[in-house]
Order: C-alpha cells, then sequence, then structure tokens
C-alpha cells in the first residue's frame, strides 16, 4: 500500500513537472499547428483597424474551393476546437478558423465585447483575404456571432450551420437555463476562479467527456480571461431577423445547456 502511494505521488509530482516546463494545452496546439500546416492550413493576422488584430488559420495556397468559416464556442480558441474538422475538410474547401478577439492570439485595445464587435470583425478579416462568399459552421458562442454575421452580411454568407446554440440569448431563455444548470449569472459558469469551476464547466458542456487530471483543468483556468462577459440582451429587445442564407441546425438531445426544444423553436422560425 505504501509503495503504491509512494509511486501515485511520484507519478503526480512527474505529471505536474511537466506540465510545469512544457504546458499540456500548449503541446496540444504545437501539435495540431505542425498538423495543420502540413495540410497546408497556416496561421495569418490581420488587422481589422488599428489596435484590433484576428488571428486566422487560412489555407497557405490561393484556392477558388468553396469557402468553409469555422466559428469557435466560448471555451477554447478556433483551433482547440476545430482542428479535426479543419483536417477533415482541407482537401475539399478552402478552410478558414479564426479566434474571436480576446481568444486565441486575437487582441484589440477597444473596450467593445458585443456579438456585434465580433461580426464585424471576422466579416472584415475575411474581406481581406479574399473571401467573398462563405459557408459558416458554429458552434456554441460562436453560434451567436454565426447569426449576427447571417444578418448583417447577407452578401458573405451563403449559408449557416448552428450547433447547440438558440437565435439569441435573450433574458427567458437565459434565466431558464441558468435556474437548469444552478448557476445565479453566465459569469459564474462561464467565468470560474477554480479548478473545480472548470471541471463543471467541461462536463456541464459535454457528454459522456472522460474526467481530465486537474493539471489540465488548471492549464484551462489560468487561460480564461477576465474581462469576457456572457451576452443576454432583453427579450423585448430581440426580433426574429429576416435571413435570407439556407441555416442547418444541429442539436445533442442529451445538452445540458440548452435544450431540443429550443431547436424547434429555431425550426419553426
Amino acid at each position: 500500500m505504501g509503495a503504491q502511494i509512494a509511486a501515485e505521488d511520484f507519478c503526480s509530482a512527474n505529471l505536474e513537472r511537466k506540465r510545469e516546463e512544457y504546458g499540456f494545452v500548449e503541446d496540444i496546439q504545437v501539435f495540431s499547428a505542425w498538423v495543420l500546416k502540413l495540410a497546408g492550413i497556416s496561421p495569418k493576422k490581420i488587422e481589422i483597424e488599428p489596435g484590433t488584430v484576428v488571428n486566422f488559420w487560412v489555407p497557405t495556397q490561393t484556392t477558388t474551393k468553396p469557402a468553409v468559416v469555422f466559428l469557435h464556442g466560448f471555451a477554447f480558441d478556433g483551433i482547440l476546437t476545430w482542428q479535426f474538422q479543419a483536417l477533415a475538410l482541407a482537401n475539399r474547401y478552402s478552410v478558414y478558423v479564426p479566434d474571436f478577439v480576446f481568444f486565441g492570439d486575437s487582441i484589440t485595445d477597444k473596450s467593445e465585447r458585443s456579438v456585434e464587435f465580433q461580426a464585424e470583425c471576422i466579416a472584415k478579416g475575411l474581406k481581406k483575404l479574399g473571401v467573398e462568399k462563405c459557408t459558416l459552421v458554429s458552434f456554441s458562442y460562436g453560434g451567436a456571432v454565426g447569426f449576427k454575421m447571417a444578418e448583417i452580411y447577407p452578401e458573405l454568407v451563403h449559408s449557416l450551420v448552428v450547433t447547440c446554440f438558440p437565435m439569441a440569448l435573450t433574458d427567458s431563455i437565459s434565466n431558464a437555463r441558468l435556474h437548469r444548470l444552478g448557476f445565479n449569472s453566465w459569469q459564474d459558469y462561464l467565468l470560474p476562479d477554480s479548478v473545480k469551476g472548470v471541471e463543471t464547466l467541461v462536463q456541464l458542456a459535454s457528454h459522456s467527456f472522460p474526467k481530465l487530471p486537474n493539471f489540465i483543468y488548471k492549464e484551462i483556468l489560468e487561460g480564461i480571461c477576465k474581462y469576457r462577459k456572457a451576452l443576454v440582451i432583453s427579450d423585448e429587445e430581440f426580433t426574429v431577423p429576416s435571413y435570407h442564407q439556407r441555416i442547418h441546425v444541429l442539436w445533442g438531445k442529451n445538452d445540458k445547456i440548452f435544450e431540443v426544444k429550443n431547436a424547434r423553436y429555431l425550426q419553426s422560425k
């Protein structure tokens, strides 16, 4: 028994030392970047305006293939979210994977935090990259940005795929979801201040996801920016826009945050 405990302590200390030296999440990012570059996708920073720079993963060579743009969720940046899909589609499509402002390597000196600002930055960046028409594929928070891009840039967005996010996070939807999750605010859920909070975030946002070692949760915690905030609007302020694009809705029947009835509501609109 004593030998087993000693061995566990040694393994734990060794893993922690390796984490400090290399960083597990950072290792994944480095490996993913290497694989993506082999597949012809490389990072490129685009200055949207002075003080605002958006990082895009883009085709290394100019191509006439249809453009697909992947929009990530709130917890991770573009490549950590979409690396496998980007690799799977790179042969048939021109794949673009941006980091939203305040995520990954995208930065701004502005105080703006709205979905509209994110949509504007991505759209302007795509136009500077020469993208005239694209299909958006979005996940979670990226769905909010995708809907806004489709609304205000119809000439750019040909079609939209939305996964697990309502058309807008209104007060009524927000309050019902928070009550179901057991949180007082989205900040409490999306901006955890402890390793346990990060574990809860990951488990609620996934289905049957395996428990990770605490040092990985700690790395995720260290990477969460304190100035991000949830984006909720009042029910009175929200009206359903008139979308001209084809919109495809994907939903998990075991979604713990937004129930399937949200997808059915979207379908009805």
